[in-house]
């Protein structure tokens, strides 16, 4: 009876203690991961105006314009603009390299369960031919970086035409609606 009283003596004792030291040399625990679910930050429209609009007319400028060659002076004054001051802190070849990035991240965004387009309806992300759609401009994006990284502006005018033909696929479909209410539907 008596090792009985004196085991669970010491039962209790050792449960009353604070929490257990960590040994000297363990890791520190990992932080606990924090559920992140993509959501639409905009409509489709929003989407398509800010990012690969810019981005495409920036593509479709090296076509003419050498992004390779010199920049020309920054205007000053009242006369200068943010643009002109910030539009091409990244200008020259990799605005066409990160332009070709920011198509193959589109599509991405344009996977987003849940985007509506302009007139209230769901994006169509449930056809069958919106995610070919999207895998073109993915493949736009991937051609336009690779031709940007070759420094090369007849392989970037080559692929101007593969992101054209990627975005008018699309827009074919579902943008170009003589009536706005009619868009995102085929």
């Amino acid at each position: 009876m008596r090792v009985l009283t004196v085991v669970c003596a010491l039962v209790f004792l050792s449960s009353c203690g604070g929490p257990a030291e960590a040994p000297k040399d363990a890791a520190p625990a990992a932080p606990a991961l924090v559920a992140f679910v993509p959501q639409p930050g905009g409509t489709l429209a929003d989407l398509m105006r800010g990012i690969p609009f810019p981005h495409s007319n920036t593509i479709f400028d090296a076509q003419t314009n050498d992004p390779g060659a010199p920049k020309p002076a920054e205007k000053a004054g009242p006369d200068a603009k943010a643009t002109d001051k910030f539009g091409g802190l990244y200008g020259g070849w990799q605005a066409i390299e990160v332009s070709g990035v920011a198509l193959q991240e589109t599509a991405n965004l344009l996977m987003i369960p849940g985007r509506m387009c302009e007139n209230g309806r769901p994006a169509p992300l449930d056809r069958e031919d919106w995610p070919k759609f999207v895998q073109g401009l993915r493949e736009a994006g991937v051609a336009t970086y690779k031709a940007a990284k070759a420094r090369s502006q007849d392989a970037v005018i080559e692929v101007s035409g593969q992101v054209a033909d990627a975005c008018a696929a699309c827009h074919e479909i579902y943008r170009d609606k003589t009536d706005n209410k009619d868009r995102c539907i085929p």
